[in-house]
């Protein structure tokens, strides 16, 4: 199809053709995050010796089965893919040995989406770092490298992880040795922070740290960049590649954080929410580390107080198992972080990862503008037309927001979710509580303001970048859980319920989100599609439990049937101008009735294509236009308008 290549023009996506466009596309997917072979779902057990030799060569699935997935991804109207690879995919069998499997495997995946129409830009995923530390993204041999033994994080309690944890034999949901969606915590565990210490300010907090003869934060950045110029050589010549993510959700580590400080509450120090989870400090991270015993509050959500809270103390590290392998030292005690006296840990200075010479340290400013400065000039030396799509550390919100010298073509990708509704697998509707703030909303109407209100601070962020001219704002992550309320949907699809009743509660919250992305206009590509997902609480989308992907094999039951599999499709499968001859001014879809209202500023003589899902509109529709002339085509889902006389053109669509 060799689809027109893409820029950006203020905040939007603009083609070679002149169009501007609205891009709708999802993650795909969950389950590249682990190799295909031998299959690394997190419910299957592993101690992770053999991270050298797995294959990540079908994931996201085979390329056998590519025009299956892509044909019904197109067939819901989406236009564009944030495909996942890893650093780990790339780069697993040691430095510098690039899988050349896998390269040639993920540029075919590449070519094959331009023939469904579908943009992509390259996803190098992270979550915690690695596998070994809860997550995914980074080799296992880097930790070797700068003296980490992961065989020993989890007798230490230096990280969270799932294959260490879970009862295979009992299966299921377990609250009590794995709880829902505490894979996050991880980022304040020692394993995870030391490492991101190191990857984005090493050259700051311990400059005479080498690491084969290098600084480390300079010898772990090279070889990050190093796989994703592979993978860039790979797609360079296709059209429909539009860019390179900087690299998912990354994590600040230390950097900003007071040594001794646990927060279990709002305070002059940090005015944030506590978080579930164990309250950190640094000083306890270094403390395990080094294989000594902390006891560490334990908070957790508690429904009556609407309130995060102090539920007990943990003992961590009991056993005094330190994570340094034999010989090696930790390089922020040789920097004068902290000291190990008579057995015990003492803080040397207070502020060693805040402030220097009376300079405050800004996470974005200081260290995440060099970075995407290096990661633009990494993948623009193969192919200069790329954009560049940043993200910030989530963690910390938007922070100082973007950093000023942000390479230009850059596009805002940050992410959001529903924090409730993610991480308690819970969407109380109409009445929703927020146990984090204590706050109630009510009513679909409200909800959507607040989705609304919360999205378009972060579409903000995008007006201070290229040079002040802006960007698109790409919402790079959204989503729900489906195993919502103890997976009731499953429960009902498995007793033979083959209607939208058991997935009223996941239509609304989708239908809420997306029309606060209609509202601001704002560009998204969901996560996620998982083409292994399986309805058991166990598997979901194959990594720790999270199951937010709109397909499942379980669910396929008509294989001639492009809709067959998908889950909540009244949700996200809706119209939308996909590319548009002008400036759109306004977009609105009324789910309930049907009704589409489209509004732009035409500019030449260029047609403007609408997606009209056959899903929404079972029994036909009706379309008027104001200022322009409209044609049917019926096979691919779409209208196409025309400017007629008018420099403004509406479109409005009803069901019959």
């Amino acid at each position: 199809m060799a689809l027109p290549r893409l820029g950006i023009e203020g905040e939007w996506f603009q083609g070679t053709d002149g169009r501007k466009r609205i891009l709708r596309g999802v993650n795909l997917g969950g389950d590249c995050k682990v190799p295909y072979a031998p299959n690394g779902h997190t419910n299957i057990p592993t101690d992770f010796s053999d991270h050298r030799t797995v294959s990540f060569v079908g994931r996201p699935f085979p390329l056998a089965e590519a025009d299956e997935h892509f044909s019904r991804l197109k067939a819901w109207g989406f236009n564009c893919l944030r495909l996942l690879t890893t650093w780990e995919a790339v780069e697993h069998e040691g430095p510098g040995r690039y899988d050349e499997a896998y390269l040639d495997y993920f540029a075919e995946l590449c070519r094959k989406a331009d023939d469904y129409g579908l943009y992509v830009f390259v996803d190098f995923h992270q979550d915690v770092w690695s596998r070994m530390t809860g997550g995914d993204g980074a080799p296992g041999w880097l930790f070797d490298a700068v003296g980490l033994d992961f065989t020993k994080f989890h007798a230490a309690g230096a990280a969270h992880v799932m294959q260490y944890k879970y009862d295979f034999a009992k299966g299921g949901r377990q609250e009590e040795n794995y709880p829902t969606m505490t894979w996050s915590q991880n980022y304040k565990y020692p394993a995870n922070a030391i490492m991101w210490t190191l990857f984005f300010a090493g050259n700051t907090f311990c400059p005479d740290f080498l690491v084969q003869g290098r600084p480390a934060q300079d010898f772990l950045q090279e070889h990050y960049l190093g796989a994703m110029e592979a993978v860039a050589r790979r797609v360079k010549d296709l059209s429909n590649v539009i860019g390179f993510d900087s690299l998912n959700e990354p994590g600040s580590g230390y950097v900003g954080q007071w040594l001794s400080y646990r927060h279990t509450g709002p305070s002059e120090k940090n005015p944030m929410p506590a978080r579930p989870g164990l309250a950190w400090s640094p000083l306890d991270g270094f403390a395990a580390a080094r294989g000594l015993a902390r006891e560490l509050p334990e908070m957790h959500i508690d429904w009556e107080q609407r309130a995060v809270v102090k539920k007990r103390d943990v003992l961590v590290n009991g056993d005094g198992v330190s994570i340094w392998k034999q010989g090696r030292h930790c390089p922020f005690e040789r920097a004068g972080v902290y000291r190990i006296n008579g057995g015990e840990i003492e803080a040397m200075d207070e502020k060693f990862f805040r402030e220097r010479n009376g300079r405050r340290f800004e996470m974005e400013k200081d260290f995440m503008g060099p970075f995407f400065a290096r990661v633009a000039e990494r993948v623009r030396a193969v192919n200069n037309d790329w954009l560049l799509f940043a993200e910030l550390d989530p963690g910390a919100g938007l922070g100082h927001g973007f950093p000023p010298d942000t390479p230009e073509r850059t596009v805002n990708a940050s992410h959001w979710y529903d924090i409730v509704t993610l991480s308690t697998k819970r969407f109380d509707f109409p009445v929703k509580i927020n146990p984090y703030t204590g706050r109630t909303t009510e009513g679909a109407e409200a909800i959507e303001a607040s989705y609304t209100r919360q999205l378009g601070r972060l579409k903000d962020a995008s007006h201070a970048l290229n040079g002040g001219t802006g960007a698109p704002a790409l919402l790079g992550e959204f989503g729900i859980p489906f195993d919502l309320d103890n997976a009731a949907a499953y429960k009902a699809w498995k007793a033979g319920d083959r209607t939208d009743a058991p997935w009223e509660k996941h239509i609304i919250a989708l239908d809420l989100m997306y029309n606060a992305l209609d509202q601001l206009l704002m560009h998204s590509t969901q996560w996620n599609y998982t083409a292994s997902n399986r309805n058991d609480q166990a598997v979901g989308d194959g990594w720790n439990q999270e199951d937010l992907s709109i397909y499942s094999i379980d669910q396929r039951v008509d294989p001639s049937d492009v809709n067959s599999g998908g889950r909540a499709l009244a949700g996200f499968v809706r119209p939308y101008a996909r590319a548009v001859a002008g400036r759109p001014l306004k977009m609105k879809f009324k789910r309930e009735t049907g009704a589409f209202r489209f509004i732009y500023q035409a500019e030449g003589e260029g047609e403007t294509e609408i997606f009209v899902p056959n899903l929404q509109y079972p029994n036909g529709y009706d379309v008027e236009v104001e200022g322009g002339t409209v044609t049917r085509d019926e096979e691919n889902q779409c209208l196409r308008v025309h400017a007629v006389g008018s420099d403004k053109v509406g479109v409005m669509i009803t069901r019959r």
